[in-house]
């Protein structure tokens, strides 16, 4: 068999009229065994993407626009694509549709919340201080401890409910959409991950495993763990 077509959604475009998206989502995706294609936003028709993809990956990146969750303007946020937005939602909605693995990473798990109905904190130093730092100044990656429940699938997934992992974001899940479940926090309270229980394989967190799962295996079971339930899905297809 050969290998499963893992989808990733990619940055908006830039100011050279370019689509760009960080090698580290790509090589892990390789190392589970999968075959990367890149989603960059605009396509008119997702469902001819998703029919042919066996998983998904909604990648980091800049910020939603706030309107969509009915947030406030914050001088702090960034990068705001409406057409990455209209995109990365429609895909998000289909995943939650069909029985197509996918897993949400950082604005990805942000996505798919305000997709079903959640809404976001603008700026987490408003309202949880500076006791934790989710991301280095100006906006660089840092790390942090996350704890998961014990009894989570994440916690299954990840092989460990205690951990230290790369974090680079400033804001996080506020109001949880119907149908998740919030299954990890930093401590300092803020969520870290979230499932779908009625999924066959959905899951989302806020720090960014791509960034250290060359090195930390950890971190690197999430993707493999995305392309053995790709394999699962594409052999139930044949």
């Amino acid at each position: 068999m050969s290998a499963p077509l893992i989808g990733i959604t990619t940055y908006g475009r830039d100011e050279g009229n370019r689509f760009s998206l960080p090698a580290d989502y790509v090589d892990a995706v390789r190392r589970a065994g999968g075959a990367a294609v890149l989603l960059p936003p605009g396509e008119a028709n997702v469902d001819r993407w998703l029919d042919l993809l066996d998983g998904v990956v909604l990648a980091g990146g800049g910020d939603l626009d706030p309107r969509l969750y009915g947030g406030s303007p914050h001088e702090t946020i960034y990068m705001v694509d409406a057409e990455r937005d209209r995109s990365e939602i429609a895909i998000a909605r289909r995943i939650v549709a069909s029985q197509l693995p996918a897993l949400g990473i950082c604005r990805g798990m942000q996505v798919l919340n305000v997709a079903l109905g959640g809404t976001l904190h603008e700026h987490l130093p408003d309202r949880f201080g500076d006791s934790v730092r989710h991301r280095a100044p100006p906006r660089e990656p840092t790390s942090h401890a996350i704890r998961a429940d014990a009894s989570s699938r994440i916690a299954e997934i990840f092989g460990a409910h205690e951990f230290e992992a790369e974090s680079w974001h400033h804001q996080a899940v506020r109001d949880l959409a119907a149908g998740l479940v919030v299954v990890a926090h930093a401590p300092d309270g803020v969520i870290e991950a979230i499932e779908k229980p009625d999924h066959p394989w959905l899951y989302a967190v806020q720090w960014h495993p791509e960034l250290s799962a060359s090195r930390d295996p950890v971190q690197q079971r999430v993707f493999d763990r995305l392309v053995e339930a790709a394999i699962r899905l594409r052999a139930s297809r044949a």
